[in-house]
């Protein structure tokens, strides 16, 4: 029964997207360490054949092929695909009435306790549905051994299983809010915590994707960590918020609008701190509680060759420094071997 809102039951919601939702199936090399063969799911983007995914469905591989529900199977070749926010694109050659492509909502307007559905392939189970909650918004994703985090991410507490990756996360009127991505738990099954790319990244990354394969995110070039209470009382803050700065990276941003990293190391009860950065307490304007609040402001709101205002603490003043954000390299994620958020480069 559809509720008089415009929500649908989960009945409605799986007859309404079903069709729209894909397994994908990939070769990958004999040496991978994953194993030659992979399984993940995706959806269908638009009519011309493009299939939403995540780039770590695809790495590496040598062959795909996208099977719909009714059975039908297609070769389908990488369109574009972006490391940083573990989205990529392909395509196949189907015929439109094959293709349903699934509607896109407005994560941004997700609220902590919305019901909330996901489609997939859960170890290739195909077809599957889950249902729960948004568990909260605006998570860094843990890191998934790339050395980085994606910031502005969804959790949830809808089963997500090894196979989910790349398929749908719903709201009730049956739009796309979100793409499943990753659990977190020590076995690597659901145990309760699951996470999806917002839609907002998606309708930002994946129109450039199609157009240019690739995607150019900007890059500060800052590692560090969250101001704690403990931390707070080392540099006689008054509020434990803000990001401290610790290094700053060779001909980065934030080394050409010279950024200071730490001058002096401090110890306090066996524990050594890194002291004498700079204190980032805004960003354009935007209150800093901690390194999340830049990079969530980084995703949503700047592109490459963007200027951005950090308000920061220095020497006991507070001053205003202006960046030009450039292009971040993949290879810059080797020179941060920790990425927990209390040291986190960007």
């Amino acid at each position: 029964i559809t509720q008089n809102n415009g929500e649908l039951s989960l009945i409605e919601i799986f007859e309404k997207s079903e069709s729209g939702v894909v397994r994908i199936n990939v070769k990958r090399p004999a040496n991978d360490t994953r194993g030659i063969g992979g399984i993940g799911s995706g959806f269908v983007y638009d009519d011309k054949g493009h299939i939403i995914t995540n780039d770590h469905v695809v790495e590496n591989a040598e062959k795909i092929t996208v099977t719909f529900l009714d059975g039908r199977s297609y070769k389908a070749k990488i369109i574009g695909k972006d490391l940083f926010t573990d989205l990529a694109v392909v395509k196949v050659n189907a015929s439109s009435e094959v293709l349903s492509p699934l509607s896109i909502g407005d994560s941004s307007m997700l609220q902590v306790g919305e019901p909330i559905a996901a489609i997939g392939n859960p170890f290739g189970l195909s077809g599957s549905m889950s249902s729960g909650i948004i568990s909260q918004i605006g998570r860094l994703l843990p890191s998934q051994d790339r050395g980085f985090q994606i910031p502005d991410i969804i959790q949830t507490d809808a089963a997500i299983n090894p196979g989910n990756s790349g398929g749908p996360l719903l709201n009730m009127k049956g739009e796309v809010v979100g793409i499943n991505t990753a659990i977190q738990s020590e076995t690597g099954d659901f145990a309760g915590v699951g996470f999806a790319i917002p839609s907002k990244t998606v309708q930002k990354i994946i129109p450039v994707l199609i157009q240019n394969m690739t995607y150019h995110h900007p890059w500060v070039g800052i590692s560090g960590r969250d101001i704690d209470p403990d931390l707070a009382d080392i540099l006689n803050l008054k509020d434990a918020r803000g990001f401290l700065v610790i290094n700053v990276l060779d001909d980065s941003p934030a080394k050409k609008a010279g950024l200071h990293g730490f001058n002096e190391t401090k110890e306090v009860d066996g524990i050594r701190y890194q002291i004498g950065g700079d204190i980032i307490l805004g960003v354009d304007s935007k209150i800093v509680r901690k390194i999340d609040d830049i990079l969530i402001h980084l995703q949503r709101e700047k592109k490459v060759g963007d200027d951005m205002v950090l308000q920061i603490l220095r020497d006991g003043k507070v001053t205003d420094i202006v960046i030009k954000l450039n292009e971040r390299q993949s290879s810059i994620l080797t020179l941060n071997g920790t990425s927990s958020s209390n040291s986190t480069q960007r």
